[in-house]
């Protein structure tokens, strides 16, 4: 007997059209005898199924009578269940059909006997092929191997799938093709729907982490008439009835801190933001930003709630605190490693980080660029080159050069030390946070200086006076932190790109 319900069809099947083009054409086929035996191939409402997780909770329920005498088995008597999913493997032996369905908690075993499911039922049966979606009612019980096995009693047809699954064995191996296909990607590739499950769990307890904190959750504009909050090439667009040029943001910074003028003290925006710029396995054009603002905080404060998100995120998964990352593990109990800027660099780098000629002439051995830069920027690049690859972490990196961070407050005994703070973990920027700088003078002034030289094109060319004006009017201090979400559940799911924990990312379009 066929060992699929893809060969089961009494339909003629032109042998001229390709393999492919006959495989549709036996699930158009049954598609047909599904409507004339007055069956709506693509379903109805199928109310009051249970999760395939909880059907399979409920074994316990299980009870077996003793055998018989001359049986080897009791009868068996379970739970009446209702489940509805997606058929992953079907085996014919005539005149009983065992299935695998799939639901976004798990699989179970189906068995569907001639006598059991009556004729109407046993005719829907024969349309049946991979990929389609069913609704059962049935007993949960076990077979004589002791599978776990809901023992159908009525089935309901809820969709035809017309296209033919991936091979069982080959797969969808094209990482690419898995990312354009997703929604193979979710069915067929084991742990793909599980991953995306767990970044909605860990999105939902940063929410949770942050309200039970009384913070309040905003939604700021996405387009922006100045691009500003970061230095970033951003993707521009333009306004038809007004006639103006806009920007897709880079960041939720500054529109965020406006309401911390306001009077909303605590304050979180968790959304997309866009720039236009490369695309490796750590950078998408599009991805999501968490920015938080507290007010009558610090940088420290920041250190304090990003902790705290990060492990309420992982036992919100179910996991423990160390965590696998490819073959090395990740530790986050807390409290969180913490070491200064110039200590990294100093060890790291191997050498003074106060000693401008010898950083520069270490740029110059690593190829880098150094005329007319800052000695900071140069500073900063090899801190990029040389540092963060070297941070395993989780560890606080902390007061960064004042002249590179132009919305940090100034550290009171070394103006030339801001109070900012980033995370890194496995080499990788997942935090980044200030001690918000609130003085309107000293901004404006450090504006004006990141914006000299700046080409038109990228962000920040132009200066964001209303929110100098915001400022005069008295933003309270605070600190402000931004967690990058996709890189932070890259970490916390194990998955070694950036793509594989965006759903749909960016690709190039196939020529």
């Amino acid at each position: 007997m066929p060992s699929t319900a893809a060969a089961m069809t009494s339909s003629p099947i032109d042998p001229d059209l390709s393999s492919g083009q006959q495989l549709e054409a036996a699930r158009r086929a049954k598609l047909q005898k599904l409507i004339a035996l007055g069956v709506d191939p693509w379903g109805q409402r199928f109310d009051d199924h249970q999760k395939i997780a909880a059907i399979r909770a409920r074994e316990a329920e299980i009870t077996a009578e003793p055998p018989a005498a001359g049986q080897q088995h009791g009868e068996q008597h379970g739970a009446k269940v209702r489940a509805a999913g997606r058929l992953m493997l079907i085996r014919d032996t005539g005149k009983l059909i065992f299935a695998n369905i799939q639901d976004w908690s798990g699989t179970i075993q189906l068995y569907l006997g001639k006598k059991q499911v009556g004729e109407e039922n046993w005719a829907i049966a024969q349309c049946l092929d991979l990929g389609d979606l069913i609704g059962v009612t049935g007993e949960l019980k076990h077979t004589q191997k002791g599978e776990l096995t809901i023992f159908v009693e009525q089935l309901t047809f809820l969709s035809k799938s017309l296209e033919t699954p991936p091979d069982k064995h080959k797969g969808l191996t094209d990482s690419e093709l898995r990312q354009r296909m997703r929604y193979l990607d979710l069915i067929h590739t084991e742990g793909v729907l599980p991953r995306f499950l767990q970044r909605t769990q860990i999105v939902q307890s940063i929410r949770q982490t942050l309200g039970n904190a009384d913070f309040v959750e905003i939604e700021g504009p996405t387009l922006h008439a100045i691009a500003g909050g970061a230095a970033a090439r951003p993707f521009t667009t333009h306004h038809n009835a007004l006639d103006m040029k806009l920007f897709l943001r880079i960041a939720l910074e500054l529109h965020l801190k406006r309401l911390l003028v306001g009077g909303v003290e605590r304050v979180y925006e968790l959304g997309r933001v866009y720039r236009n710029e490369g695309i490796s396995p750590r950078h998408n054009p599009e991805f999501t930003m968490l920015e938080v603002y507290q007010a009558y905080g610090d940088y420290r404060s920041m250190m304090e709630l990003t902790e705290r998100l990060i492990v309420n995120a992982i036992q919100a998964t179910g996991h423990p605190l160390i965590l696998p990352w490819g073959d090395k593990s990740i530790d986050f109990t807390p409290p969180f490693a913490r070491a200064t800027y110039d200590e990294l660099f100093a060890k790291h780098a191997g050498v003074d980080p106060n000693d401008a000629a010898a950083v520069k002439q270490l740029a110059d051995q690593i190829g880098f660029d150094t005329a007319n830069k800052h000695p900071d920027v140069i500073k900063s690049e090899v801190f990029e080159e040389k540092v963060e690859d070297a941070l395993v972490g989780p560890i606080f990196v902390t007061d960064y050069p004042a002249s590179i961070c132009p919305l940090t407050k100034r550290k009171r005994d070394n103006p030339a030390v801001a109070e900012r703070f980033e995370l890194f973990v496995q080499g990788m920027e997942v935090a980044n946070a200030y001690t918000e700088l609130n003085d309107p003078d000293l901004q404006a002034e450090l504006f004006s200086g990141q914006l000299a030289g700046q080409k038109e094109e990228d962000s920040m060319a132009k200066m964001d006076h209303d929110f100098i004006r915001a400022l005069r009017h008295g933003m309270p201090p605070a600190g402000g932190l931004g967690i990058g979400i996709d890189r932070l559940v890259m970490l916390l799911t194990n998955s070694q790109t950036i793509r594989d924990v965006i759903l749909f990312p960016l690709l190039r379009e196939i020529q």
